[in-house]
């Protein structure tokens, strides 16, 4: 018994004596910076917060030098309770990071959508645009022409040419027209009904004198303009007529022979220009 109490205290004193030496170095050191610092204006130097000795920030008693070389757990606690709280702030950090990246990247997405679209809409109104400019175009052109081949026809209007004519002879003081005159006529006007800018020149021509004369002249124009109308269904603003009387043609050459007596002259005009539409 006393052989075991002896070995406990011998083990004890030698566990001991490294702590208490430990203990004594950092006592004789700290006594001669204290002095030196009180002899000179020298700052002190910083702390170091973190211990640095043997203990690492515990007690140095008998207890803690015999469990100190074994990891507890509340030692590693308090060892890996800072990098823990660094890490999860980092990964609410790394998750905000990512909720903004994710918010920026579907705003990104949403603008070039937009952009897309805009533009596919630009490109669409751009082609309508040189679409309606193109008809546009077309459109002047072809007024164009046409008003160029209308002032053409309106300088031409009064171009008529004489394409046929007749002449119906009528007995003194008769106004009837014979089966001679109706053929002859019916000849003229037959081809014409579905032609346009053609007009009928109708002049009559009887012997006397003066207005009797005249008088006559007209009621055998007017008789032949009758049987045109009622029988071939010409439009009478396509008819001019007049009774001469007894007169000659003033654009008649000289020398030139004419039928005399009671006679009415039919002169069928055209203008080609116009008949061309």
């Amino acid at each position: 018994m006393k052989q075991r109490t002896l070995l406990a205290l011998l083990s004890f004193a030698v566990l001991c004596f490294p702590a208490f030496a430990q203990q004594s170095t950092s006592n004789s050191a700290s006594q001669p910076a204290a002095s030196s610092s009180q002899n000179s204006d020298v700052r002190e130097p910083l702390k170091d917060e973190k211990p640095a000795n043997f203990w690492d920030g515990d007690d140095p008693n008998v207890v803690n030098l015999v469990t100190h070389p074994f990891a507890r757990k509340a030692w590693i606690k308090r060892q890996i309770a800072p990098i823990s709280d660094r890490i999860n702030e980092l990964d609410e950090i790394t998750s905000e990071n990512a909720t903004k990246i994710k918010d920026i990247d579907a705003r990104s997405q949403k603008g070039l959508q937009l952009a897309s679209e805009k533009a596919t809409l630009a490109d669409q109104h751009a082609t309508e645009a040189s679409t309606k400019a193109q008809t546009a175009q077309t459109s002047a052109t072809q007024a164009s022409t046409h008003v160029s081949n209308v002032e053409q026809m309106v300088g031409n209007l009064d171009q008529y040419k004489s394409d046929s004519q007749t002449e119906i002879r009528f007995r003194p003081g008769q106004t009837v027209l014979s089966k001679t005159a109706k053929d002859a006529l019916d000849q003229m006007a037959g081809p014409l009904k579905d032609q346009h800018s053609y007009i009928f020149e109708i002049r009559g021509f009887a012997p006397g004198r003066g207005t009797t004369a005249i008088a006559a002249s007209q009621k055998m124009a007017d008789s032949v303009v009758r049987y045109l109308v009622e029988s071939q269904q010409i439009p009478v603003y396509r008819i001019f007529v007049i009774g001469m009387g007894n007169s000659t043609d003033s654009g008649e050459q000289a020398g030139a022979t004419r039928s005399k007596g009671a006679r009415v002259e039919v002169n069928v005009l055209k203008n080609d220009l116009t008949a061309q539409r």
